[in-house]
């Protein structure tokens, strides 16, 4: 199977200071899932608000802009191929490194995420 040129990932608070990208705990890892279709990244946004999850917003991004992010990050990544259903773990990590209600820092700082973005819209 040829892999994709672009992916859709799960963001909250998308285009934020306080921005942050779903991932899973796997072992002692996080692990970015990379959706194939934008509908079953939809679906599985849902299912995480059913599970009480702040509302995440579907966005798509180079698999290469990605990856750079996982690796600069210290995450994996996961392509979930199309039509292949995804679904959240029954169990939630009880703290996560990103807060839905958190203050914006005094000084903004560009993430890696963000610079992603960026290049992106300039491509557009």
């Amino acid at each position: 199977m040829i892999a994709p040129k672009q992916v859709y990932v799960l963001l909250f608070n998308a285009r934020t200071e306080n921005e942050g990208i779903h991932t899973l705990q796997i072992g002692d890892r996080n692990v970015v899932l990379m959706f194939e279709s934008e509908d079953d990244a939809i679906r599985f946004g849902g299912m995480l608000e059913a599970q009480d999850f702040p509302s995440s917003s579907v966005e798509e991004v180079e698999v290469e802009e990605i990856e750079e992010f996982c690796q600069s990050a210290g995450y994996d990544c996961q392509l979930v191929e199309s039509g292949m259903l995804a679904l959240p773990p029954e169990k939630n990590v009880e703290k996560t490194d990103w807060q839905a209600d958190a203050a914006p820092t005094q000084e903004p700082e560009i993430s890696d995420l963000d610079r992603i973005r960026r290049q992106l819209e300039g491509l557009l």
